[in-house]
């Protein structure tokens, strides 16, 4: 698995996705970010029980999806549901492991102790820095309290002091300059020269949709290949550069963002939560709009961390590794 995947990363025309579901323990958050899709108010939205979660994964064994996005709303750090909504998000990824996925959890803000618990169940995990300057905190983030930059910021530190294989990335277009991408870039470089944990940065165009709180411009797709070349400049070469392609609607651009550096498309499934006006496009019709790019799947967490997957999460891995060595 290993030497195969090194190999693919030395071909400058490859480009890797994950085969992926997402599964959401629940909508409701306590951050109110104006442009957001995805969220519920506390209280609006049931949550998703192991017995409905059970029957969707074992409809999904058949189908070579290898790994399950845990992804949640956040329950505030002091609400008096907090204790039970970290175990349900514990036991999903106990659930997903145990039917033999590969558990990846992008649960918001979480406390050091709560992170060292999921890194026995998650292959990888990932937090959206988004954008580091606190202006933001004035506009819309006003009434997100887990988006203050240092909260965030020390959620990527933990992660590489736990020796979590982690994803972060950048939301584009929410009111920053490129001053900004700059300076959020700079710091996710240096925390990765510090740890080693970060495999990849997601560059994300903000995609206005129905249910977002106000009418914000999306962000100018053309800017696009501009911020993956600035990423490039910045960040370590040994951390891979995401866009969603469900965001980039023309081909052309996309092709674009890939001559600009751009080299993985990240989780491909049924339905991408956070932006759910834009479908997924499935691996096929990825592959045809690649033209000379190879696109090949590959696992949430990279070869090179391999070494920190312990007990049942390094077996599955294993197992994985050999099945998409054998499909490459």
């Amino acid at each position: 698995m290993d030497s195969n995947q090194n190999n693919l990363k030395v071909s400058s025309r490859v480009v890797t996705y994950s085969p992926a579901h997402t599964i959401v323990p629940t909508y409701e958050c306590f951050n109110r970010c104006t442009y957001c899709n995805f969220r519920t108010d506390p209280g609006k939205s049931n949550w998703l029980s192991l017995e409905t979660a059970k029957k969707q994964l074992l409809l999904l064994q058949s189908q070579g999806i290898c790994e399950i996005l845990i992804l949640s709303g956040e329950v505030h750090p002091h609400s008096s549901r907090r204790q039970a909504w970290f175990k349900l998000i514990y036991d999903l990824c106990e659930l997903a492991l145990s039917l033999g996925f590969l558990p990846h959890t992008n649960a918001g803000i979480l406390s050091f102790t709560e992170m060292a618990k999921l890194k026995a169940v998650n292959v990888s995990m990932g937090l959206m820095l988004e954008q580091i300057t606190p202006k933001l905190l004035q506009t819309v983030h006003r009434h997100a309290p887990s988006k203050v930059p240092e909260v965030r910021i020390q959620q990527l530190e933990w992660a590489g002091e736990l020796k979590i294989p982690f994803t972060t990335g950048l939301l584009l277009g929410i009111g920053e300059t490129i001053a900004d991408w700059r300076e959020t870039l700079k710091v996710i470089a240096h925390i990765h020269q510090r740890y080693g944990h970060i495999q990849e940065v997601i560059l994300q165009p903000h995609s206005p949709g129905t249910l977002q709180a106000i009418d914000t411009p999306s962000f100018d797709l053309e800017e696009l290949p501009k911020a993956i070349a600035l990423a490039r400049e910045i960040l370590p070469p040994d951390i891979a550069i995401q866009i969603p392609p469900n965001l980039v609607v023309y081909p052309s651009l996309l092709l674009a963002c890939l001559e600009a550096g751009a080299r993985d498309l990240g989780g491909i499934g049924i339905k991408d939560e956070v932006n759910p006006d834009y479908p997924h496009l499935n691996s096929k019709h990825l592959a045809d709009i690649l033209d000379s790019w190879q696109l090949v799947p590959r696992l949430p967490v990279y070869p090179q961390y391999q070494r920190w997957l312990t007990g049942e999460l390094q077996a599955k891995y294993q197992t994985w590794g050999d099945r998409i060595e054998a499909q490459s």
